[in-house]
């Protein structure tokens, strides 16, 4: 049995769905270990575009079996809905998605507080997709939440549901514009039709493991989001990193054979917070245009940057990645020349790693260093050599500088845009 992770390395967006995709191809069981439908990953697959958002991208391989995982949070409504629509792309789901029993519900009064509590930050906004996931993970580490499990005994759900309604109320008074009796009603159709779904994760992985199945893990958001290791609190409010896997799922630490780290060939990030190589320039602007960056959740424009390699080796510290997946090579091809972040200073000191403080992080100084640009398509490269020899200059450089290998490199959109070393 062997398990593969693989993990957003900087702020999201890397393009993890389309390797999600090609290792499902010869995985049993993909897994989502943590965050709700926030997470957005795009998959182009013979010709037809999916978007997923809680769903594990591995249902697009029809023999893989999905599950959803403890450390999740999941807004039943939004599930279904994305089933809907995998079932209207002629994508057969029926027994191979499941959702942990112990996975926390978003309900729709924590999306309308997520919304409140944004507008109470003011300026200091943490530009969240108001998808409910901060309240339903704050009412988990209070211990008032809800699980999968609590929606099937009736009288215990509607108990505890008015005791979270409650709450609310009292905080946001006249604000709050809310009827719990219509989400209540709501759920007496949602349980009926939720319960072919839900499992008990632990004995399905145990099966899954003494099977010796290769079981594939497919990370949400990245390292860099991560409550605890990222930008705080300009963050997502679960673990993205390898800790959020190991608590998320079942799986145990012996079983990991592989964490790859999916890396963009330059940097994006979506919402407020520090981005120290983000260029509010022309080459911001081409990146954006070029690379087609909106967010696959929210439709916002998602801010660019060089390529920031003290993220990513601060990123390796804390997941110890096998390999990189370097993505959206194609994006650089038009370039006279790249740049690539190689440290930071502050008030003339050079920092030694990257720093936790956001108003250090405001006041950085980057130091570069500048590579040729390519100036020809790679979106036809095949093999590694196919690549001209600056781009290859470019993936060994970071390969030099972060002490990982580059293992897979993605020259464009499709399934089949994809070199493996």
């Amino acid at each position: 049995m062997s398990v593969t992770v693989v993990l957003g390395a900087q702020w999201g967006d890397e393009g993890k769905g389309k390797l999600v995709d090609i290792l499902a191809h010869d995985s049993q069981l993909c897994c989502r270990a943590q965050g709700g439908n926030n997470a957005g990953h795009t998959i182009v697959a013979n010709g037809v575009t999916y978007d997923f958002h809680i769903l594990p991208s591995g249902l697009v391989n029809p023999a893989c079996l999905n599950i959803v995982g403890s450390g999740c949070v999941v807004h039943i409504p939004s599930f279904f809905k994305e089933l809907e629509a995998l079932e209207k792309h002629g994508l057969k789901t029926e027994g191979r998605i499941f959702i942990s029993d112990r996975a926390h519900v978003v309900f729709d009064i924590h999306q309308m507080v997520d919304g409140l509590e944004e507008v109470e930050l003011g300026k200091g906004f943490i530009g969240t997709t108001r998808k409910g996931i901060g309240p339903t993970y704050s009412t988990k580490m209070t211990r008032s939440g809800l699980r999968v499990c609590d929606l099937f005994d009736e009288k215990v759900f509607e108990e505890k549901f008015r005791r979270i309604v409650h709450g609310y109320q009292k905080r946001f008074g006249d604000l709050l514009k809310y009827d719990p009796e219509a989400e209540i009603e709501k759920y007496k159709e949602l349980r009926v039709k939720l319960q072919d779904y839900v499992v008990d994760q632990i004995p399905l992985l145990a099966s899954a493991k003494e099977k010796n199945s290769k079981i594939l893990v497919e990370g949400a958001n990245a390292l860099m989001l991560d409550v605890d290791y990222g930008t705080y609190p300009f963050v997502t409010s679960s673990n993205t990193g390898l800790g959020g896997v190991l608590t998320g799922l079942s799986l145990g630490w012996r079983s990991l054979k592989e964490v790859v780290g999916v890396v963009k060939a330059y940097t994006t990030r979506v919402g407020s917070g520090p981005f120290p190589t983000e260029q509010l320039n022309e080459i911001g602007e081409k990146l954006q245009q070029v690379g087609h960056e909106v967010g696959v959740t929210t439709g916002r424009k998602r801010r660019c940057g060089w390529l920031d390699l003290v993220v990513i080796k601060h990123s390796h510290a804390v997941n110890d990645y096998t390999s990189f997946n370097l993505t959206k090579l194609d994006v650089l091809d038009d370039f006279e020349e790249l740049k690539v972040a190689t440290s930071y200073s502050h008030n003339g000191q050079q920092l030694d790693s990257f720093p936790a403080n956001p108003e250090i992080l405001g006041q950085l100084d980057v130091h570069y260093e500048t590579l040729p640009g390519w100036k020809k398509p790679t979106t036809g490269a095949k093999s590694f050599y196919d690549l001209p020899v600056e781009a290859r200059k470019y993936v060994e450089f970071i390969e030099k500088f972060t002490g990982v290998k580059v293992k897979w490199i993605g020259v464009g959109p499709a399934r089949d845009h994809m070199i493996a070393r």
